[in-house]
């Protein structure tokens, strides 16, 4: 029976996992190390690639500080939902309802954080010299040909099967 209970909570933060993933796209294709694993990889990595100033460094570290404080409130209201759905029993009113909300919560939170993301990515872009601008956007087109010869490759394969 307890099963029964925790695998709709699971098949459910599964589907959030993926529609947060989505939001982002991120991809795994080579190259990525498992950056999109990281909250900020993509952008960490290509901050690594850019030989921050300590001054930089520092603002870049407050800058996803802040960030990581504004989400919490957010991440919190989620996890009470995603409480609510494992203590109600399947089947039920009050399980339906949790789902229902714990669905609404997580559409809420996935459109937040994409729209969280392309501001600080923002902020820290105009931290960066003339230099370093040009240097992030010679980053960007390497990483968009490695996913579109990666996504082209698994495509080939999966037409082949």
């Amino acid at each position: 029976m307890r099963k029964l209970i925790f695998l709709p909570a699971a098949v459910l933060a599964a589907a959030m996992l993926s529609t947060a993933v989505s939001a982002q796209d991120h991809g795994a294709g080579p190259g990525d190390r498992g950056w999109h694993h990281h909250p900020h990889g993509e952008l960490m990595h290509a901050l690594k690639e850019l030989n921050l100033s300590d001054e930089q460094k520092a603002s870049v570290k407050q800058l996803f500080k802040q960030d990581h404080e504004q989400l919490k409130p957010q991440m919190q209201a989620l996890m009470t939902q995603r409480q609510a759905l494992i203590a109600a029993t399947p089947g039920t009113a009050a399980f339906q309802t949790a789902t229902a909300s714990l669905a609404q919560a997580a559409s809420t939170a996935a459109a937040a954080h994409v729209q969280d993301e392309a501001a600080l990515v923002t902020q820290v872009y105009n931290l960066l010299t003339d230099a370093q601008k040009t240097q992030w956007a010679t980053l960007q087109a390497q990483h968009q040909a490695k996913m579109a010869a990666w996504q082209a490759k698994h495509a080939q394969a999966q037409s082949a099967n």
